[in-house]
């Protein structure tokens, strides 16, 4: 069974995702604040974490980051701020997923088996494969899977952009974070940068470039690469 801890200060909300989440054959465990959290997930390390923001002794950002310091463990935020400007803050600080209070327990559940379906794709080898290509990240070179045919080219910056997007596999990794650790600060105004390069890379790697499978945009916010394949779009 998949084990989940739920980070929550709100007895009754926390009971109410306790109960959700155990009919649903889920294992549970629970926290009341952000010390408790962290303590528990590094002895008992859960499948998956969903965090309240709003916590009394911490900020739940924080337990995000703290997490982050030696796990991949998928992390879903919960906060009552729907604003892009928070949704992409809580991103950037390593959650893979962000839901807005209050919530549709049904949809809660359907973000949960997503995160835990990319996890699973997920294992972050040398080689990664984006249809019908297999990557070596640190051979720095492109091939057809079958090992036959030419190796496909990329510029440095695309390289760069798709190897950023390799390490994170199933996270969404924002514009804001993507233009600044490939071209640096003082770049946040310059997303026609990423469209162009996606766009590039698209053309070069997905079967159907109009129609991504593998490169997701996620309007407004950043991309995703989605080790298994989605649903085109």
């Amino acid at each position: 069974m998949r084990r989940v801890l739920i980070v929550d200060s709100e007895p009754q909300l926390l009971r109410a995702l306790e109960v959700g989440l155990a009919a649903q054959s889920y294992t549970v465990a629970t926290a009341p604040d952000g010390t408790s959290a962290l303590s528990l997930a590094s002895r008992t390390p859960p499948d998956a974490v969903i965090v309240d923001l709003d916590l009394p002794d911490d900020d739940g950002t924080d337990v995000i980051t703290g997490l982050r310091d030696w796990s991949s463990i998928p992390v879903i935020a919960l906060s009552e701020h729907a604003e892009p400007a928070n949704v992409v803050e809580v991103l950037d600080a390593g959650a893979d997923d962000c839901v807005t209070k209050p919530f549709v327990m049904e949809e809660l559940l359907a973000r949960l088996r997503a995160v835990l379906r990319r996890s699973d794709c997920s294992g972050g080898p040398p080689t990664v494969t984006v249809g019908q290509y297999a990557i070596d990240l640190p051979a720095y070179t492109v091939v057809g899977d079958s090992g036959r045919g030419e190796p496909v080219r990329l510029s440095p910056t695309e390289w760069r952009l798709l190897a950023t997007l390799l390490r994170n596999p199933g996270r969404l990794v924002t514009g804001h974070q993507l233009l600044r650790d490939i071209w640096g600060p003082g770049h946040d105004e310059h997303s026609n940068y990423l469209r162009i390069y996606m766009s590039a890379l698209r053309h070069k790697l997905e079967p159907d470039p109009a129609h991504p499978r593998y490169l997701i945009t996620e309007p407004g916010i950043g991309y995703r690469f989605e080790p298994c394949g989605g649903k085109a779009r």
